[in-house]
């Protein structure tokens, strides 16, 4: 007896067709596979922030003091030589003796004139006899006192003007800001001088300096002088 297929379950019947859906449906999730996109999650709030140091450290600046150039050297004439006759009377010079004898007259010590030495425009902060004074410091008595109630001064008022800038939020940037400022002799802040990793950065610390406000100038043996000051601003992203 012959075997007969029933043509309705010839699996080649619809092969092309199954074949082209197939296809399709790879091409399809290939397609999304290749053009999905992953998005982050955003915090409505700033995630940048200011790290203080609890105390200021100083960095004593290095003073470098020009010296003046050598005089140049003296050229002395040769000396002239002159022929003079035999027989005519020559005068000899006699060098007195300046040796101290007990004839020599001494000079009292009310009559010595002493050069008064004028002490150097420029005093680091670490060594200055008085010490700027940040107002609100007016109160402290001794120079220790007003040393460490100028650092917490300073650790306000950086707080207080700190703005992290967004362009340096967007790229990612962050790091330590070096600055040196000069309180001059009228408690003027004048050289603001930085260095840190990028220019925004600096930007930001010098506006900070800038901000703050006239002292009253240090002293040296009693006379008003520069001091030179620096502090280190550190920018840090969470």
């Amino acid at each position: 007896m012959e075997l007969k297929k029933n043509p309705k379950l010839e699996l080649k019947k619809n092969s092309t067709l199954y074949f082209m859906i197939g296809l399709t449906l790879i091409l399809l999730l290939s397609y999304v596979a290749v053009e999905w996109k992953t998005y982050y999650k955003t915090t409505d709030w700033d995630i940048a922030s200011l790290d203080v140091q609890d105390e200021l450290i100083e960095e004593v600046p290095l003073l470098i003091n020009k010296l003046p150039p050598p005089p140049p050297p003296k050229i002395q004439a040769p000396p002239i030589i002159e022929v003079v006759d035999n027989d005519e009377d020559i005068i000899e010079t006699v060098i007195e003796s300046s040796e101290i004898d007990h004839e020599t007259e001494i000079m009292d010590v009310e009559d010595v004139v002493f050069d008064k030495e004028e002490p150097n425009e420029v005093i680091p902060f670490a060594i200055i006899e008085a010490v700027p004074v940040f107002p609100g410091c007016e109160n402290e008595k001794t120079n220790e006192g007003k040393r460490a109630c100028f650092q917490e001064m300073m650790q306000k008022h950086i707080r207080k003007n700190f703005r992290y800038p967004e362009m340096a939020q967007e790229m990612g940037l962050q790091g330590r800001v070096s600055v040196m400022f000069t309180i001059q002799k009228d408690g003027s802040i004048d050289e603001v001088r930085m260095r840190g990793p990028h220019e925004t950065l600096e930007k930001e610390a010098a506006r900070i300096i800038d901000k703050l406000p006239k002292m009253t100038p240090g002293k040296q043996r009693g006379k008003a002088v520069k001091v030179p000051f620096s502090i280190p601003i550190t920018f840090r992203l969470q």
